[in-house]
Protein backbone atom coordinates (compact mmCIF):
# COMPACT_ATOMS: atom_id res chain seq x y z
CA UNK A 1 0.00 0.00 0.00
CA UNK A 2 1.25 3.60 -0.99
CA UNK A 3 1.66 6.00 1.74
CA UNK A 4 0.73 9.44 1.19
CA UNK A 5 2.57 12.46 1.87
CA UNK A 6 1.35 13.51 4.47
CA UNK A 7 1.85 10.26 6.40
CA UNK A 8 5.12 10.07 5.91
CA UNK A 9 5.59 13.30 7.27
CA UNK A 10 4.05 12.32 10.52
CA UNK A 11 5.94 9.11 10.91
CA UNK A 12 8.90 11.19 10.00
CA UNK A 13 7.81 13.54 12.99
CA UNK A 14 7.39 10.54 15.58
CA UNK A 15 10.70 8.80 14.82
CA UNK A 16 12.77 12.49 15.77
CA UNK A 17 10.27 13.05 18.78
CA UNK A 18 10.83 9.35 19.61
CA UNK A 19 14.90 10.02 19.24
CA UNK A 20 15.19 13.32 20.94
CA UNK A 21 13.13 11.83 23.77
CA UNK A 22 16.09 9.06 24.16
CA UNK A 23 18.74 11.45 23.87
CA UNK A 24 16.68 13.53 26.71
CA UNK A 25 16.25 10.43 29.18
CA UNK A 26 19.93 9.75 28.99
CA UNK A 27 21.12 13.18 29.70
CA UNK A 28 18.48 13.21 32.21
CA UNK A 29 19.62 9.88 33.42
CA UNK A 30 23.44 10.30 32.88
CA UNK A 31 22.83 13.30 35.80
CA UNK A 32 20.70 10.99 37.77
CA UNK A 33 23.42 10.10 40.58
CA UNK A 34 22.27 11.02 44.24
CA UNK A 35 22.87 14.07 46.28
CA UNK A 36 26.37 13.95 47.74
CA UNK A 37 28.46 12.88 44.48
CA UNK A 38 30.03 14.50 41.51
CA UNK A 39 31.08 12.62 38.02
CA UNK A 40 33.49 13.26 35.94
CA UNK A 41 36.07 11.55 33.09
CA UNK A 42 39.38 12.33 32.13
CA UNK A 43 42.53 10.37 31.57
CA UNK A 44 44.80 9.20 33.96
CA UNK A 45 48.20 11.14 34.07
CA UNK A 46 51.51 10.76 35.98
CA UNK A 47 54.34 13.40 36.97
CA UNK A 48 57.29 12.72 34.06
CA UNK A 49 60.77 13.35 35.30
CA UNK A 50 63.41 13.96 32.39
CA UNK A 51 66.50 12.20 32.78
CA UNK A 52 69.70 14.16 31.40
CA UNK A 53 73.25 14.37 31.98
CA UNK A 54 75.40 17.13 33.62
CA UNK A 55 77.95 17.15 31.01
CA UNK A 56 78.54 16.75 27.66
CA UNK A 57 79.73 13.65 25.70
CA UNK A 58 79.10 11.08 23.50
CA UNK A 59 76.77 8.23 24.51
CA UNK A 60 78.48 4.83 25.17
CA UNK A 61 75.69 2.39 25.84
CA UNK A 62 72.28 3.35 26.43
CA UNK A 63 70.74 0.48 28.71
CA UNK A 64 67.48 1.12 28.58
CA UNK A 65 64.57 0.86 25.85
CA UNK A 66 60.91 2.98 25.94
CA UNK A 67 58.83 0.81 28.28
CA UNK A 68 61.60 -0.84 30.04
CA UNK A 69 60.74 -0.71 34.27
CA UNK A 70 63.23 0.82 36.74
CA UNK A 71 64.79 1.22 40.24
CA UNK A 72 66.10 3.82 41.96
CA UNK A 73 69.69 4.12 40.75
CA UNK A 74 69.51 2.14 38.55
CA UNK A 75 72.20 2.75 35.71
CA UNK A 76 70.24 4.12 32.54
CA UNK A 77 73.59 5.78 30.31
CA UNK A 78 77.00 5.62 30.21
CA UNK A 79 78.77 8.40 28.46
CA UNK A 80 82.14 7.74 26.85
CA UNK A 81 85.17 8.09 30.19
CA UNK A 82 88.24 7.94 27.96
CA UNK A 83 89.45 11.49 28.26
CA UNK A 84 88.65 10.92 32.50
CA UNK A 85 90.03 8.11 33.00
CA UNK A 86 93.21 9.39 31.59
CA UNK A 87 93.31 12.52 34.19
CA UNK A 88 92.01 10.08 36.84
CA UNK A 89 95.19 7.98 36.44
CA UNK A 90 97.63 10.88 36.17
CA UNK A 91 96.43 12.25 39.39
CA UNK A 92 96.40 8.90 41.08
CA UNK A 93 99.54 8.03 39.86
CA UNK A 94 100.64 12.08 41.35
CA UNK A 95 99.54 10.66 44.75
CA UNK A 96 101.57 7.88 44.94
CA UNK A 97 104.22 9.43 43.80
CA UNK A 98 104.18 12.51 46.88
CA UNK A 99 102.93 9.47 49.05
CA UNK A 100 106.59 7.48 48.49
CA UNK A 101 108.40 11.43 48.96
CA UNK A 102 106.54 11.97 51.80
CA UNK A 103 107.40 8.75 53.47
CA UNK A 104 111.38 9.28 52.14
CA UNK A 105 110.91 12.61 54.02
CA UNK A 106 109.62 11.85 56.82
CA UNK A 107 112.09 9.26 57.64
CA UNK A 108 114.81 11.38 56.84
CA UNK A 109 113.42 13.87 59.40
CA UNK A 110 112.94 10.94 62.03
CA UNK A 111 116.89 10.22 61.54
CA UNK A 112 117.98 13.90 61.82
CA UNK A 113 115.75 14.63 65.11
CA UNK A 114 117.01 11.64 66.99
CA UNK A 115 120.83 12.56 65.83
CA UNK A 116 120.91 16.43 66.26
CA UNK A 117 119.77 16.86 69.96
CA UNK A 118 122.66 13.87 70.84
CA UNK A 119 124.87 16.20 68.50
CA UNK A 120 123.90 19.43 70.42
CA UNK A 121 124.14 18.14 73.90
CA UNK A 122 127.96 16.69 72.86
CA UNK A 123 129.35 20.22 71.23
CA UNK A 124 127.80 22.33 74.39
CA UNK A 125 129.43 20.01 76.57
CA UNK A 126 132.74 20.05 74.89
CA UNK A 127 132.40 24.09 74.64
CA UNK A 128 131.92 24.42 77.85
CA UNK A 129 135.18 21.62 79.06
CA UNK A 130 136.90 23.83 76.35
CA UNK A 131 136.20 27.25 77.55
CA UNK A 132 136.79 25.79 81.88
CA UNK A 133 140.15 24.59 80.64
CA UNK A 134 141.22 27.87 78.40
CA UNK A 135 140.32 29.46 81.69
CA UNK A 136 142.40 27.26 83.75
CA UNK A 137 145.29 27.59 81.55
CA UNK A 138 145.14 31.33 81.57
CA UNK A 139 145.03 31.65 85.20
CA UNK A 140 148.02 29.35 85.16
CA UNK A 141 150.03 31.24 82.42
CA UNK A 142 149.07 34.62 84.32
CA UNK A 143 150.86 33.39 87.59
CA UNK A 144 153.70 31.45 85.84
CA UNK A 145 154.50 34.87 83.89
CA UNK A 146 154.24 36.70 87.68
CA UNK A 147 156.64 33.83 89.25
CA UNK A 148 158.75 34.41 86.33
CA UNK A 149 159.46 38.06 86.49
CA UNK A 150 159.69 38.62 90.22
CA UNK A 151 162.68 35.49 90.22
CA UNK A 152 164.20 37.68 87.24
CA UNK A 153 164.53 40.56 89.42
CA UNK A 154 165.36 38.87 92.74
CA UNK A 155 168.36 37.27 90.41
CA UNK A 156 169.71 40.42 88.96
CA UNK A 157 169.91 41.50 92.31
CA UNK A 158 171.44 38.33 93.65
CA UNK A 159 169.15 37.37 96.04
CA UNK A 160 168.28 34.09 94.31
CA UNK A 161 170.51 31.72 91.95
CA UNK A 162 170.32 32.27 88.18
CA UNK A 163 169.21 29.02 87.29
CA UNK A 164 166.07 29.43 89.43
CA UNK A 165 165.20 32.13 87.42
CA UNK A 166 165.68 29.88 84.78
CA UNK A 167 163.62 27.49 85.60
CA UNK A 168 160.52 29.99 86.05
CA UNK A 169 161.24 31.17 82.75
CA UNK A 170 160.55 27.88 81.25
CA UNK A 171 157.42 27.43 83.31
CA UNK A 172 155.71 30.58 82.07
CA UNK A 173 156.66 29.45 78.20
CA UNK A 174 155.34 26.34 79.01
CA UNK A 175 152.69 27.66 80.65
CA UNK A 176 151.76 29.85 77.41
CA UNK A 177 152.46 27.15 74.90
CA UNK A 178 148.70 25.58 77.23
CA UNK A 179 146.78 28.89 76.95
CA UNK A 180 147.23 28.59 73.38
CA UNK A 181 146.66 24.81 73.20
CA UNK A 182 143.42 25.54 75.45
CA UNK A 183 142.23 28.38 72.90
CA UNK A 184 142.72 26.19 69.73
CA UNK A 185 140.36 23.45 72.10
CA UNK A 186 138.05 26.18 72.75
CA UNK A 187 137.98 27.01 69.18
CA UNK A 188 137.23 23.58 67.91
CA UNK A 189 134.76 23.17 70.23
CA UNK A 190 132.85 26.39 69.10
CA UNK A 191 133.28 25.08 65.57
CA UNK A 192 131.59 21.71 66.67
CA UNK A 193 128.86 23.11 68.56
CA UNK A 194 128.01 25.85 65.26
CA UNK A 195 128.22 22.77 62.95
CA UNK A 196 125.36 21.02 66.06
CA UNK A 197 123.28 24.34 65.21
CA UNK A 198 123.76 23.35 61.64
CA UNK A 199 121.91 20.47 62.23
CA UNK A 200 119.12 21.55 63.64
CA UNK A 201 118.78 23.65 60.86
CA UNK A 202 118.71 20.78 58.56
CA UNK A 203 115.82 19.68 60.84
CA UNK A 204 113.99 22.61 60.22
CA UNK A 205 114.67 22.46 56.38
CA UNK A 206 113.55 18.63 56.31
CA UNK A 207 110.27 19.61 58.28
CA UNK A 208 109.66 22.22 55.34
CA UNK A 209 109.98 20.16 52.94
CA UNK A 210 107.94 17.32 54.62
CA UNK A 211 105.09 20.26 54.95
CA UNK A 212 105.36 21.36 51.18
CA UNK A 213 105.15 17.68 49.89
CA UNK A 214 101.89 17.57 52.02
CA UNK A 215 100.58 20.22 50.98
CA UNK A 216 101.20 19.11 47.29
CA UNK A 217 99.63 15.83 48.17
CA UNK A 218 96.24 17.61 49.27
CA UNK A 219 96.13 19.50 46.36
CA UNK A 220 97.08 16.00 44.38
CA UNK A 221 94.16 14.25 46.13
CA UNK A 222 91.82 17.08 45.65
CA UNK A 223 92.64 16.21 41.67
CA UNK A 224 92.04 12.92 42.33
CA UNK A 225 88.12 13.66 44.10
CA UNK A 226 87.61 15.90 40.78
CA UNK A 227 88.25 13.82 38.57
CA UNK A 228 86.11 10.94 40.00
CA UNK A 229 83.37 13.59 40.62
CA UNK A 230 83.47 13.97 36.89
CA UNK A 231 83.79 10.21 36.18
CA UNK A 232 80.67 9.62 38.12
CA UNK A 233 78.85 11.90 36.73
CA UNK A 234 79.57 10.48 33.19
CA UNK A 235 77.24 7.25 34.67
CA UNK A 236 73.93 8.85 34.34
CA UNK A 237 71.39 6.95 36.93
CA UNK A 238 67.45 6.90 37.43
CA UNK A 239 66.68 9.76 39.96
CA UNK A 240 63.53 7.41 41.02
CA UNK A 241 62.06 4.04 40.37
CA UNK A 242 59.39 4.37 37.23
CA UNK A 243 58.74 3.60 33.57
CA UNK A 244 60.80 4.34 30.49
CA UNK A 245 58.14 6.05 28.72
CA UNK A 246 60.30 8.32 26.34
CA UNK A 247 63.73 7.42 24.79
CA UNK A 248 64.62 10.05 23.30
CA UNK A 249 69.12 10.06 22.28
CA UNK A 250 70.42 6.30 21.38
CA UNK A 251 73.63 5.29 21.43
CA UNK A 252 76.61 6.90 19.87
CA UNK A 253 74.90 10.15 20.39
CA UNK A 254 76.85 13.28 21.23
CA UNK A 255 74.55 15.34 23.68
CA UNK A 256 75.41 18.60 25.94
CA UNK A 257 75.15 18.93 29.22
CA UNK A 258 71.34 19.10 30.22
CA UNK A 259 70.02 17.46 27.16
CA UNK A 260 67.67 14.99 27.88
CA UNK A 261 68.03 11.42 27.34
CA UNK A 262 64.87 9.36 28.52
CA UNK A 263 61.57 10.40 30.42
CA UNK A 264 60.62 7.91 33.54
CA UNK A 265 56.97 8.00 34.77
CA UNK A 266 56.35 6.39 38.49
CA UNK A 267 53.33 3.95 38.20
CA UNK A 268 52.85 4.29 41.81
CA UNK A 269 52.48 7.88 41.92
CA UNK A 270 49.30 8.53 38.94
CA UNK A 271 46.30 10.58 38.98
CA UNK A 272 43.00 11.58 37.04
CA UNK A 273 43.29 15.07 35.49
CA UNK A 274 39.25 15.88 35.65
CA UNK A 275 36.95 18.96 34.86
CA UNK A 276 33.96 19.96 37.25
CA UNK A 277 31.34 22.60 36.47
CA UNK A 278 31.06 25.32 38.25
CA UNK A 279 28.10 25.00 39.83
CA UNK A 280 30.21 22.04 41.41
CA UNK A 281 33.12 23.65 42.27
CA UNK A 282 31.82 24.89 45.79
CA UNK A 283 30.72 20.85 46.89
CA UNK A 284 34.36 20.12 46.33
CA UNK A 285 37.20 20.30 49.40
CA UNK A 286 40.85 18.89 49.36
CA UNK A 287 41.27 15.69 50.45
CA UNK A 288 37.31 14.24 49.72
CA UNK A 289 37.37 10.69 48.64
CA UNK A 290 36.95 9.66 45.17
CA UNK A 291 36.68 6.28 43.17
CA UNK A 292 38.26 6.13 39.57
CA UNK A 293 36.94 3.06 37.04
CA UNK A 294 38.40 2.51 33.74
CA UNK A 295 36.65 0.25 31.02
CA UNK A 296 39.00 -2.53 31.09
CA UNK A 297 38.62 -3.52 34.56
CA UNK A 298 34.59 -2.42 34.77
CA UNK A 299 33.84 -4.24 38.26
CA UNK A 300 36.71 -2.71 40.65
CA UNK A 301 37.12 0.76 41.72
CA UNK A 302 40.19 2.26 42.37
CA UNK A 303 40.21 4.46 45.19
CA UNK A 304 41.49 8.18 45.43
CA UNK A 305 41.57 11.49 46.90
CA UNK A 306 40.95 15.23 45.77
CA UNK A 307 44.76 16.71 45.76
CA UNK A 308 43.89 19.96 43.59
CA UNK A 309 41.52 22.24 42.50
CA UNK A 310 42.30 24.65 39.78
CA UNK A 311 41.42 28.23 41.04
CA UNK A 312 40.84 29.76 37.07
CA UNK A 313 38.12 28.20 34.95
CA UNK A 314 38.81 26.67 31.88
CA UNK A 315 36.50 25.43 28.79
CA UNK A 316 36.25 22.01 28.97
CA UNK A 317 39.02 19.74 26.75
CA UNK A 318 37.45 17.98 23.71
CA UNK A 319 38.28 14.68 25.27
CA UNK A 320 35.21 14.53 27.41
CA UNK A 321 32.37 12.73 26.61
CA UNK A 322 29.83 14.56 26.47
CA UNK A 323 29.08 17.22 23.50
CA UNK A 324 27.40 19.68 25.50
CA UNK A 325 29.77 19.60 27.81
CA UNK A 326 32.38 20.49 26.03
CA UNK A 327 31.74 24.34 25.45
CA UNK A 328 31.08 24.83 29.32
CA UNK A 329 33.55 26.90 31.82
CA UNK A 330 35.19 23.99 34.38
CA UNK A 331 37.62 23.89 36.68
CA UNK A 332 40.29 21.13 36.58
CA UNK A 333 40.87 19.06 39.77
CA UNK A 334 43.33 16.32 40.52
CA UNK A 335 42.79 12.92 41.94
CA UNK A 336 45.15 11.06 42.94
CA UNK A 337 45.36 7.84 43.55
CA UNK A 338 46.08 5.92 46.43
CA UNK A 339 47.22 3.25 44.93
CA UNK A 340 47.81 1.03 41.72
CA UNK A 341 47.84 -2.65 42.52
CA UNK A 342 49.93 -4.68 40.00
CA UNK A 343 50.41 -1.50 38.25
CA UNK A 344 47.22 -2.59 36.31
CA UNK A 345 47.00 1.56 35.45
CA UNK A 346 48.75 3.65 33.10
CA UNK A 347 49.32 6.74 31.95
CA UNK A 348 46.87 8.18 28.96
CA UNK A 349 44.43 5.34 29.56
CA UNK A 350 40.58 7.13 29.64
CA UNK A 351 38.82 7.17 33.21
CA UNK A 352 35.93 8.03 35.36
CA UNK A 353 35.22 9.36 38.31
CA UNK A 354 32.93 9.68 41.19
CA UNK A 355 33.26 11.82 44.12
CA UNK A 356 31.97 12.14 47.47
CA UNK A 357 31.12 15.89 48.92
CA UNK A 358 28.54 13.67 51.58
CA UNK A 359 29.64 11.18 53.71
CA UNK A 360 26.68 9.66 54.55
CA UNK A 361 26.12 9.03 50.36
CA UNK A 362 26.66 5.27 49.60
CA UNK A 363 28.75 4.93 46.60
CA UNK A 364 27.53 4.47 43.11
CA UNK A 365 29.30 4.11 39.56
CA UNK A 366 29.51 6.84 37.06
CA UNK A 367 25.94 6.80 35.09
CA UNK A 368 27.08 8.76 31.55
Amino acid sequence: MKLSKPLWVAIACAVLAGGGYAVYARMTHSASLPEGLIQANGRIEGDRITVASKLPGRIAELKVRDGDAVTAGQVLVLLDSAQVDAKLNQARAAVQALEAQIRAAQTGLAALAKQVPLENATADTGVAQAEAMLQKARAAGEQAERDAKRLEDLAARGSVPQQRAELARLAAVAASADVAAGTQAAARARQQAQEARLGSDKVRAKTDEVAALTAQLGQARAAVAEAEAVRADLTVKAPTAGIVVTQVRNSGEVIGAGSPIVELLDPDRLYLKVYVPEQSLGKLRLELPAQIYVDSLPAQAFPAKVKFIASRAEFTPKEVQTVDERVKLTYAVKLDLDANPQHRLSAGMPADAVIRWKEETPWQRPKW
